[in-house]
């Protein structure tokens, strides 16, 4: 059993509040990751569930039992840390099992733990080495060993792979979705990257300074994304928004052309993802603009162009884009993709 429920929570410092009444359920075997900019309170707020912060108000509840005022060690829970926190004088099999050798466990015990653990993380070959002659990668898989080994209720991990370079990054992602499909065990992971968010999750809570700004399925948020926020936070690059005139059946955009409006209620910004306009000629589509930069990734490219009063506009198209810094291209939007929002930053839906 994982289940976990957050009821009205809060966090005060002093006068001041960073996390603000939230309410959240995560269910048994879930996958949960929390998103957000620096400073919104996403480490917090799971340091509050794994009982390293006092919860102010609120109640924090796992598998029905209210845990609000229980210290760690009663919370069945464990936690992994963006700094390793490995014994340097002890080896991988030490590190692994010391968590149990302090509770009293049995020896056999101990050591069927850490063996299973190290065959899960393929560790096995490095278990009688000390960490100072381990990669990156397999520090971070030893730290993540000595929490399996103590088989919780559920893990939370706070950050885990800031402290590895890029391609490490890639393997570590892979290793902790193939870990929560083979371990069946709930995971609630922070990170302030949402590439990581969008692989490793069943559902994204996006927290913006305190609240909670949109929980759903990767899908879910970047389809549908309930506010300018979500909007802009989720993909990368990030959705382009335009301010619009947007009621009556259509939209206009300022300084650029429009096409039909099927909101329910008056819209004053247009956004629209990268992949989903085309190049065209000038006079074609929603707008015109200058191309301004072409960033080539290879498979893909990057168009940036100035649309004028409009500001910057990023195209996300195919590697051989035929266009030059200097050329005038009309932009063609893609209509079913198409996203507004109103004045208070609320995603404007379809009548």
């Amino acid at each position: 059993m994982g289940r976990i429920e957050l009821n009205s929570v809060e966090k005060w410092f002093g006068d001041v509040q960073v996390i603000k009444g939230i309410d959240l359920q995560i269910d048994d075997s879930e996958f949960v990751v929390f998103v957000g900019p620096s400073g919104c309170g996403k480490s917090t707020l799971l340091r509050m569930i794994g009982g390293l912060e006092e919860t102010s108000r609120g109640a924090i509840v796992i598998d029905g039992t209210d845990v609000t005022d229980q210290p760690p060690h009663q919370r069945g829970l464990t936690m992994v840390f963006q700094s390793y926190a490995l014994y340097p004088h002890m080896s991988v099999r030490d590190n692994m099992g010391f968590s149990l050798k302090t509770a009293g466990a049995p020896k056999k015990e101990i050591a069927d733990k850490v063996n299973r653990a190290a065959d899960i993380l393929k560790l096995g070959p490095y278990l009688d080495r000390r960490p100072k002659e381990l990669s990156g990668g397999q520090r971070q898989r030893v730290a993540i060993g000595r929490s399996i080994v103590r088989d919780p209720t559920a893990f939370l991990f706070d950050e885990p792979l800031s402290n590895l370079d890029a391609a490490l990054r890639v393997e570590m992602r892979y290793e902790i979705a193939k870990l929560h499909r083979n371990l069946d065990k709930t995971m609630i992971y922070v990170t302030h990257d949402q590439v990581e968010a969008m692989t490793l999750a069943d559902r994204i809570v996006v927290l913006d300074y305190g609240t909670v700004a949109q929980v759903g399925t990767p899908k879910e948020l970047y389809a549908h994304p309930a506010n300018l926020f979500v909007a802009q936070f989720i993909g990368s690059p990030s959705m382009n928004i335009l301010p619009c005139t947007a009621a009556e059946g259509r939209y206009t955009l300022d300084g650029g052309r429009g096409g039909p409006f099927t909101g329910d209620h008056a819209a004053v910004q247009l956004g629209i993802r990268p992949e989903h306009i085309d190049i065209g000629a000038p006079g074609e589509g929603q707008l015109d603009a200058t191309v301004d930069v072409l960033e080539y990734l290879g498979a893909d490219s990057y168009v940036i162009v100035d649309a004028g009063p409009l500001g910057q506009i990023t195209i996300r198209s195919h590697g051989e884009e035929a266009v030059e810094p200097g050329q005038k291209v009309g932009l063609v939007f893609s209509e079913p993709h198409l996203h507004f929002f109103d004045a208070g930053g609320l995603a404007v839906r379809g009548s």
